[in-house]
């Protein structure tokens, strides 16, 4: 077998192997994984997760998955939670404490910590019969397996299971509570994923900066309106304040002979598409580009149908959107 086949050989027999592991947690899940959700959510702090090692380093994605769907959680090193930062633990907390081993000695003083206390604590072990689990007022076990490297020493599948394990606490909890995308983006303002989630009035244009002309304005202002406003178009509305239409490039192409002559209504195009201010920015880029526009009218039906700002194609791109 060449060297590249080697890897290769290996690579698939990592994945294959936590692949087959995580089908046994999958059919492993009982009524102890609903305890714990249970007593996550019913605790009115926070959830502090806790683990050394490898096991620390899964623990601190546990908490930002937590932390990000809307349960409060910290990570809590616990040879600093030695040196005080137990103080950071109060009632009304969970600890969801981390051990393949279910023996790291660094956990000790925080085990303690919540039997003097009476703080719940969810213990997470590949071994039932450990200190960790015997203490734990839930168990959460994943399978031993041993690990990928087949010398039991370099930790993988271990942490594979604990990882997802982690994750099915998260989003049980979320779904319970109804967390939606709308949600997850107050967690998640900035980068890729902030903008995905940005809403259209996060990033529409409103008050002066809204380019609107009455129906009865002749063409003069509603191309003064066009050009200071910088937008390329303008919206009409009528007596109610109401959006009744929209004065575009082609507008304006269309009706060249006799156009200062004609006011707003004369010119403009009916009905224009619109979009609500709560809709993603990402919808509001796919109808522009579906209909090969270049901004969108914001209006909200609820409060009536005035237009509340407008949103550009280039907002949309600047934010990181397409």
């Amino acid at each position: 077998m060449s060297g590249s086949e080697h890897f290769l050989a290996t690579a698939r027999q990592v994945v294959t192997d936590e692949a087959r592991a995580l089908d046994a947690l999958a059919a492993g899940f009982d009524e102890r994984f609903a305890d714990a959700v249970r007593l996550i959510l019913k605790a009115e702090g926070r959830v502090i997760v806790s683990g050394i090692g490898k096991s620390g380093h899964i623990g601190r994605k546990i908490a930002a998955t937590l932390a990000s769907t809307g349960t409060p959680a910290h990570f809590v090193h616990p040879a600093e939670a030695s040196h005080g930062d137990l103080g950071m633990l109060s009632k009304g907390d969970v600890v969801l404490a981390i051990s393949n081993s279910g023996e790291a000695p660094e956990l000790a003083n925080l085990l303690v910590f919540t039997r003097r206390f009476d703080i719940p604590l969810i213990g997470l072990s590949s071994r039932p019969e450990s200190t960790l689990m015997t203490q734990a007022d839930v168990q959460l076990e994943i399978p031993a397996l041993g690990e990928a490297c087949g010398y039991g020493i370099v930790p993988s599948i271990s942490t594979t299971l604990t990882l997802a394990m982690g994750d099915a606490l998260a989003i049980a909890i979320m779904k319970h509570r109804d967390f939606r995308p709308e949600n997850f983006r107050d967690f998640h303002p900035g980068g890729k994923l902030g903008a995905r989630l940005s809403k259209v009035r996060d990033l529409m244009h409103g008050g002066d900066a809204l380019p609107l002309v009455a129906e009865n304005s002749p063409m003069s202002e509603a191309l003064l309106e066009i050009s200071q406003k910088g937008f390329g178009v303008a919206g009409v509305s009528g007596a109610d304040n109401a959006l009744t239409g929209i004065i575009t490039d082609g507008d304006l192409r269309r009706h060249m002979d006799g156009l200062l002559s004609q006011t707003a209504a004369d010119v403009m195009t009916s009905s224009p598409t619109t979009i609500g201010p709560d809709a993603l920015a990402e919808e509001a880029l796919a109808v522009m580009n579906a209909r090969k526009i270049t901004c969108l009218f914001v209006v909200d039906a609820t409060q009536g149908p005035q237009a509340l700002g407008l949103i550009h194609i280039h907002d949309c791109l600047r934010a990181g959107l397409g």
